[in-house]
This record gives structure tokens, sequence and C-alpha cells, in this order.
């Protein structure tokens, strides 16, 4: 889906809602990492097979494959991704260095 990601992009995976584990948690499916993950989601209107959308910030790339941080590490295949703001530096007002007298 999106090949020009970088580290410090915003981004968004959308995952399946598997079960409430606790009136507060819900258990989620994340496409391409094999692991349960469990979020926070206090509203009580989200039903089992619902489509949910995670944001987080790219943490590293490796190949194809890229960390996000979603509170914790998840490392995921590029194409389940979608860019939501890509990170652009902070500008410098003011030269680093003196200038010579």
């Amino acid at each position: 889906m999106a090949k020009d990601i970088h580290i410090g992009d915003e981004v968004a995976i959308t995952a399946t809602v598997r079960r409430r584990v606790t009136e507060d948690r819900v258990s989620v499916s994340i496409p391409s990492y094999g692991f349960p993950h469990s979020i926070v989601d206090r509203t009580s209107t989200v039903k089992k097979g619902q489509p949910i959308e995670l944001v987080g910030d790219v943490t590293h790339i490796d190949g194809e494959w890229v960390t996000v941080n979603f509170g914790v590490p998840v490392t995921v295949n590029m194409d389940t991704l979608r860019l939501v703001t890509s990170y652009k530096p902070p500008t410098r007002k003011a030269q680093l260095v003196d200038k010579a007298t």
C-alpha cells in the first residue's frame, strides 16, 4: 500500500475486534502480526468482528517489515499500513556555529 514510509511517520492500520477482555480492554487481531493484541477502549459500542483503526509512529524499518509503536512496539508488513502524516524534522532558525569574527 504505502512504500514511502519512513521513520517518524504517523501510520494507521485497520485491526479487527476479536472480543472484549474486560470492560475497558478489547482484544484485536492485527493483519500480518501473529499475536493477539489488547488495546484500551472505554466505549461499550465495539462488537466482535468490527474493524478498528490503530494509529502509531514508525520506529524501525527492516526491508518490508515495519515496527510501529501503538503503546507497545508491533512489527507488521509494510503493505498493511496507511500513511497518516509524514514526519517533517524541525527547522532551525539560527545556525549552530557562530560566525567568525
